[in-house]
């Protein structure tokens, strides 16, 4: 039986003791394609190594021709096994060390094993090998046979191509692991802003229908008017939660390379600045008396008249957007920590000074909910995941809890 922590995580592989993960954003066919070029790349540059390293292309060999035939087969056959260097490192190397011994052509082999270690194995495996393989060294210069290259150059030069072989494939390895950590902030990063846009596009509709919905629950002596309007407030809430769900799949299903535009399948746009005022009389509909102050912004910039600079246009569609957010996301907290308190919203700023939101409410005495069902409960991340969308535009979210109100502050960069 397994112990409850240790199953690995959906869509990994569990990695062998003294192997490092394997995993990288590239996996899927065209990884196994690109893998198997690379396998075949390197047993076919082990085999060329192996015939220069035994001197047959260049004559030099004073062997035997029956030794050298048995030394080709012995290389042969270890730059077959780097076929399955992937799967087996380690023991594909501990093998080819062995075949070494009697054969003085594994120059190729032996290297193509030490990089695979290298990119794929713990670092302490790869200094048990490469101590190994120093230790077999002499013994491999006593076989070697007779050649105009000296014994103290022929090691110098193998110690020199071994340490680059194996820092190439530590460079790899490396290289790797820091595309997978990038990849693996892009992926958190991204679920965190789902998770951001899901919480402010739904949480305020469902409190406006869970608050109306309990009101109906609390009046069951309520006239078919009454009734009949409240359930065309929850009906219109749903279908509203349900366009703007679809719009953030939308999103997603256009995936990361898709321009910055409305999803696919939208048919209004991203809230604005000029949406306050609809989104106060739904607050008002739900029984949170709002006071909205927001600038009279034209809707476009108007020229100078002569006498000095005309007023200012409407701020950039993003920031308008994330004031928006900031004052729903507000809003939402009153109906659910002060039912029936009255919010005050007010909006200033212009270009060069930033704009500045300032939602504030009275806190009522703790009391229990007169009307059961309409205290909306809450995860307590709304202002987390609001003070993340703020920093990420650039600005800066305060807000303080006084002795019988609470006050929150946004701050947002509005270029000149």
């Amino acid at each position: 039986m397994s112990r409850p922590g240790t199953a690995p995580a959906p869509g990994r592989r569990p990695v062998p003791s003294g192997r490092v993960n394997e995993r990288t954003p590239s996996d899927g066919r065209g990884g196994d394609r690109r893998q198997l070029t690379v396998d075949l790349a390197m047993i076919g540059l082990a085999a060329v190594a192996t015939v220069l390293s035994s001197g047959v292309l260049a004559g030099e060999t004073h062997e035997d021709p029956d030794v050298v035939v048995i030394d080709q087969v012995v290389a042969a056959l270890a730059c077959g096994l780097l076929w399955w260097r992937r799967r087996h490192p380690v023991a594909i190397a501990l093998i080819v060390q062995v075949l070494s011994l009697p054969s003085h052509a594994m120059a190729g082999p032996m290297l193509a094993s030490l990089f695979t270690v290298a990119v794929h194995c713990r670092t302490r495996t790869l200094v048990l090998l490469v101590l190994l393989k120093l230790a077999l060294m002499p013994v491999n210069v006593d076989q070697r046979p007779e050649s105009s290259i000296s014994d103290g150059a022929s090691v110098a030069f193998m110690l020199v191509v071994m340490t680059a072989v194996i820092s190439w494939g530590l460079s790899v390895r490396y290289r790797r692991r820091l595309h997978e950590t990038l990849y693996e902030q892009a992926q958190r990063r991204t679920r965190e802003a789902i998770a951001r846009e899901m919480h402010d596009v739904l949480a305020h509709r469902l409190s406006l229908l869970s608050v109306h919905a309990g009101a109906l629950e609390y009046h069951p002596d309520a006239s078919p008017e009454q009734v009949r309007d409240a359930a065309a407030v929850i009906r219109s809430s749903a279908h509203q939660a349900l366009e703007e769900l679809r719009d953030v799949i939308g999103v997603l299903r256009a995936g990361p390379g898709a321009p910055a535009a409305e999803p696919a399948g939208s048919t209004r746009p991203q809230p604005t600045l000029a949406d306050l005022p609809q989104l106060a009389e739904e607050s008002r509909r739900a029984g949170t008396p709002v006071h909205l102050r927001i600038p009279a912004w034209p809707d476009t910039l108007v020229e100078p008249d002569g006498r000095g600079a005309g007023p200012p246009g409407p701020p950039p569609e993003a920031v308008g957007r994330t004031v928006y957010r900031v004052v729903q996301e507000a809003l939402t907290n009153v109906r659910k920590h002060a039912p029936g308190a009255e919010a005050l919203v007010h909006v200033a700023g212009g270009p060069g000074d930033g704009i500045t939101v300032r939602v504030s409410n009275r806190v009522p005495a703790p009391q229990p909910a007169r009307v059961p069902g309409t205290r909306v409960p809450g995860a307590g991340a709304g202002l987390t995941g609001l003070r993340e969308r703020v920093t990420l535009a650039g600005g800066r979210l305060e807000h303080t809890r006084g002795r019988d109100d609470f006050v929150l502050t946004a701050w947002l960069p509005w270029p000149a």
